[in-house]
């Protein structure tokens, strides 16, 4: 066994007091903390529970992440937003047939924006870029037209919600507008519980239904132009002599064998204008209209100038046959006295 290490225990204790780390200690003098007084509002009002889900995503009764529900929000919003829109049935087109019959629907759309320019000389109605040609899911397009169409939050919300911080709200209350539930009454977006039950008995009840069956394809419009709808017609449905197809002169690329085979594929359905359904001789009369909104507003107010001035004749065909009969007996009666006086004498 080898023999122990001998440390010197002087040199031990000057070890340990290298290692010691000198630090300086001070003494503060404490204050006190006072906390302000609550002010009149807090002490009349609660304070509200925290929002356990974000305001952009509120629970949803269609579970958000599947493509179903972003299509059904994406139809929803288009048609809000589009008071034109023009509903094709499309028969197995191709890419490069999509591709072709797109470009000369944006070239189409172009002229029109340049003709308007050049009338007006301003940018205001340039809407080409605003028009757009896309394929829709039909079953998920009509949910969501129904949402549109007839369901109004303000209308089926016929319910009181309780506010944390209305004094009038019992502390027992169940504050369910702060739990993530699908099942929420108060939530009334369009994937909600709410709008799901008020428009599950309007399936098939609106006008557009029946055309929303097979392949469809829609060009939605940001505004009411019948110039850009005439130039739709004229490329995508073509019907001489109202809505004619562009010459090969003067557009070549329009006459392309993919182009006119993609619009073979095309059949129109009907339309959606300002919330009213038309049908394909309806579509084809809106776009027909001469002088656009303009065309439309000058013929509204001729036929309101020709009834009134209809409606005056008939109101005064009355008074002038009674002043016409009352003058003709008067003039008999006149007749008659001078026979008599000349018969007396």
């Amino acid at each position: 066994m080898p023999p122990r290490l001998h440390v010197c225990a002087r040199c031990l204790r000057a070890s340990r007091r290298s290692l010691q780390v000198p630090f300086n200690t001070r003494n503060y003098a404490s204050v006190q903390a006072i906390a302000p007084a609550p002010s009149i509002g807090q002490m009349i009002t609660s304070t509200p529970p925290l929002v356990r889900y974000p305001s952009t995503q509120p629970p949803s009764y269609r579970p958000p992440e599947f493509r179903k529900s972003q299509l059904l929000r994406q139809y929803a919003s288009l048609l809000r937003s589009t008071p034109l829109m023009l509903i094709f049935q499309h028969n197995n087109l191709k890419a490069t047939e999509w591709m072709g019959i797109r470009r000369e629907f944006a070239i189409a759309l172009r002229k029109v924006d340049s003709t308007n320019r050049a009338a007006t000389g301003s940018y205001e109605e340039d809407l080409a870029d605003g028009i757009k040609v896309q394929i829709i899911k039909a079953g998920i397009f009509e949910a969501a037209l129904r949402v549109v169409e007839y369901y109004q939050p303000d209308t089926h919300q016929d319910f009181w919600t309780p506010q944390a911080s209305d004094p009038a709200t019992p502390t027992s209350t169940e504050l369910s507008n702060h739990t993530p539930s699908p099942n929420d009454p108060t939530l009334t977006h369009d994937l909600s519980r709410a709008a799901h039950d008020a428009v599950l008995s309007k399936r098939f009840k609106h006008p557009l239904t029946p055309l929303l069956s097979g392949p469809l394809a829609i060009v939605s419009f940001p505004t009411v132009s019948t110039e850009h709808l005439k130039a739709a017609l004229s490329i995508l449905a073509p019907k001489a002599p109202t809505f004619p197809a562009p010459s090969r002169r003067l557009n070549p690329g329009y006459h392309d064998l993919a182009v006119q085979t993609g619009i073979q594929k095309l059949l129109l359905l009907g339309a959606r204008i300002e919330g009213q359904v038309f049908d394909t001789d309806g579509t084809r009369w809106v776009g027909s209209i001469e002088g656009g909104m303009t065309g439309l507003r000058g013929q509204l107010v001729a036929m309101l100038q020709g009834f009134g001035a209809g409606l005056t004749n008939t109101l005064e065909s009355t008074g002038k046959s009674l002043y016409i009969t009352m003058d003709s007996r008067r003039t008999v009666m006149e007749e008659e006295g001078k026979e008599e006086k000349t018969g007396s004498e």
